[in-house]
């Protein structure tokens, strides 16, 4: 099932992506009318968001306008810069997708960075949207904001049921405080802010840094620099912990069903199901297959594993959406990578 084919129907006002671009590309601005919901989408250049562009564009339905906004329309952590992106843009809805984001090691190296950047952020978009009127409002968390010490799988109920791990304790607290500035902001005003919780996200235009991506993009861009220079493909750690991934283009599906479809203000996990838990070294090895690398694969095991499992269940998701179909782990990870090595040039590394 395609939650976008359901409710109202949507359109989108910008010109087609230009994949060697638009990673860059600054968004048309988008143009209010008494019959459309202008939607503002912060982070709207990035991976997420190139998606959800991506998704509006091949099937536009009636009923809302989009404006993908990147870094170039606005510093997200300077209040005024936010406010004068809003009173430009006029959103009827916003979300929330753009983040001071990074890998294990990133996180572990800059905690007051991660923290005290997303906390400017968030707090500067949810106060422009209760200023000017803009009640639906979804932001994107991360499955990193909940307990290290928990059962699983994790739900919904349990994010704030104790610390989260250590490693990225800045960027984990400050996603927190989205949730419970929702509930502030819904209790004080009426409003309808909510927020998703994806599982790992992967896809085109995601940052493919060695030093400060993700897992998967990392481990793209590392095996393409083995193959090139005829080395070793070295994955950092045991290979051991467990992860749900999710694609970008399914994720950007699942966040207009959110918006348009899902009437609670609790938030959501957006996830694959927990029997789609991968390895790492099932991670890597998908990898090795996609690039058609013929080398050696090393296991460091002097690095750290990082948290070693953070299962989740999409029991509420499936409550809503029995029958959407995720595409699957390997087609994912193939169009990724062929992505990334056609366009590796100027894909952000």
């Amino acid at each position: 099932m395609d939650p976008s084919s359901n409710g109202a129907p949507l359109s989108i006002a910008a010109a087609p992506i230009d994949a060697a671009a638009a990673a860059n590309a600054t968004p048309a601005a988008a143009a209010s009318s008494p019959t459309k919901t202008v939607v503002l989408v912060t982070g709207g250049t990035g991976l997420v968001g190139q998606a959800l562009r991506e998704i509006v564009e091949a099937d536009p339905v009636e009923g809302y306008e989009w404006y993908f906004a990147g870094s170039k329309d606005a510093d997200l952590t300077d209040a005024a810069a936010v406010a004068a992106l809003f009173d430009r843009v006029k959103p009827g809805a916003c979300l929330h997708l753009a983040a001071y984001v990074g890998g294990l090691f990133a996180n572990m190296t800059h905690r007051v960075e991660f923290w005290q950047r997303n906390v400017a952020m968030q707090d500067a978009v949810m106060h422009c949207c209760h200023e000017r009127g803009v009640r639906r409002l979804v932001s994107c968390l991360s499955t990193c904001v909940f307990p290290d010490k928990t059962t699983y799988p994790i739900d919904e109920t349990m994010i704030h049921d104790g610390p989260p791990h250590s490693s990225n304790e800045g960027y984990a607290y400050a996603k927190r405080m989205v949730d419970v500035q929702n509930r502030m902001y819904n209790s004080q005003h009426g409003h309808e802010f909510t927020a998703v919780i994806p599982t790992n996200i992967f896809g085109k235009f995601d940052n493919f840094s060695v030093s400060d991506g993700h897992v998967i993009p990392g481990l793209i861009h590392k095996c393409y620099l083995a193959k090139k220079n005829g080395e070793a493909f070295v994955v950092s750690g045991s290979g051991k912990p467990l992860r749900q991934f999710v694609f970008s283009k399914d994720l950007a599906r699942l966040m207009l069903w959110t918006l348009r479809e899902y009437k609670e203000t609790d938030p959501i996990i957006l996830s694959v199901d927990e029997e789609d838990e991968v390895s790492i070294a099932d991670v890597a090895n998908a990898i090795v297959s996609a690039m058609d690398f013929k080398g050696e694969v090393v296991f460091d095991t002097s690095r750290a594993d990082g948290q070693f499992k953070k299962t989740a269940s999409n029991k509420k998701l499936r409550k809503y959406l029995p029958d959407f179909k995720f595409t699957s782990f390997e087609d994912a990870l193939k169009e990724t990578v062929e992505w990334f090595v056609a366009n590796y040039e100027t894909v952000r590394k």
